[in-house]
């Protein structure tokens, strides 16, 4: 197994270097713009080898999971078109619907009544969104994914790694909800995008490719987690990012602004361009405090303390201190 993981390891910073040269010479590059959170051109769409990294799992580790793997391929390539030139917004909503409805079919949600469908479609099309919105400054992207990834992966091997700490509280007939495999090869793949992203100039940006396929991916981990547990508390594991997405949205709809087009009125957005804070000092924050609250759930959830009006507290708790954070930022600035 580690030898596989080296050579996955080697090939995929084969691939990386690879790209950026190709990146370059193609002018696949981001320029930036008015409303950009960096000021100098950068290669686009260096998360490409997230997908790849699936797709090596898929070939190496034995063909699982066909249908999702299908369906992230199908959003991958056309978020890369995206990255290349932009699509309407209607045929990246048609792609991400079809994409998701194979996720969905792999796990056999279509089974349960309509609202559940309904509703994990909308958390699924609204996180793959948030996710992209969220990634506009070097390394947040990627601690954001080391985190959720490391999360995933803990709680996947919680028999082996949790159990020790939790003997007596440990749920009964707890098994691995994901490939393992596949956790590791992202994980891989993340960790070689943060040497060439997590930096003061980045050498590298995710794209859309890279942050909507790392987000379908954590949404097809998120899916696997809470079928093999039947609970929806788990949505916690997404707060931070998920907070400051619906929070943003509010403010721009009060303001009568379109939604849709770019903007810098995130917080972290506020921080770097506002603040002056560093792109690695406000990816840090992001990273840590969504892995303190994650860890945090997984205490309450094998302490047998955690339920659907915890996971409440929690979300309106964070929530509060967001507002309370991003007014005091705002007052700074008047």
């Amino acid at each position: 197994m580690i030898t596989t993981y080296f050579f996955i390891f080697i090939g995929l910073i084969i691939i990386m270097l690879g790209y950026i040269k190709l990146a370059e010479r193609m002018n696949i590059i981001d320029r930036p713009v008015s409303r950009s959170s960096h000021i100098h051109p950068t290669v686009r769409g260096g998360g490409i080898i997230f997908p790849i990294a699936a797709a090596i799992w898929f070939i190496i580790f034995g063909w699982e999971q066909t249908y999702a793997v299908i369906g992230l391929l199908i959003i991958s390539l056309v978020s890369f078109l995206d990255d290349l030139k932009s699509l309407s917004r209607s045929i990246r909503l048609a792609i991400h619907l079809f994409a998701i409805s194979l996720l969905f079919y792999e796990f056999g949600l279509f089974q349960y009544h309509w609202y559940l469908i309904l509703s994990a479609l909308i958390l699924t099309i609204g996180w793959i969104n948030a996710f992209n919105f969220m990634d506009g400054i070097n390394a947040i992207t990627a601690f954001y994914s080391l985190v959720l990834l490391g999360t995933f992966s803990l709680l996947n091997n919680a028999d082996k790694l949790l159990l020790p700490f939790f003997k007596s509280s440990f749920p009964d007939h707890w098994v691995s909800f994901f490939p393992g495999g596949l956790v590791g090869a992202l994980f891989i793949s993340v960790l070689i995008f943060t040497f060439f992203n997590a930096r003061k100039r980045a050498l590298a940006f995710a794209g859309d490719i890279g942050s909507i396929s790392m987000a379908f991916m954590q949404s097809w981990m998120m899916i696997s987690l809470m079928v093999a547990t039947k609970q929806a508390y788990w949505i916690v594991l997404f707060s931070v990012y998920g907070i400051d997405t619906i929070i943003t949205i509010i403010i721009r709809i009060k303001k009568g602004e379109n939604i849709f087009e770019s903007h810098r009125q995130h917080l972290y957005q506020l921080l770097v361009n506002e603040k002056k804070w560093s792109h690695l000092k406000v990816s840090l924050t992001y990273g840590s405090t969504q892995l303190i609250i994650n860890l945090a759930v997984i205490y309450l959830v094998f302490t047998n303390k955690m339920n659907l009006a915890v996971c409440f507290y929690i979300i309106v708790l964070m929530t509060i201190s967001y507002i309370l954070i991003r007014r005091r930022i705002i007052l700074t600035l008047t």
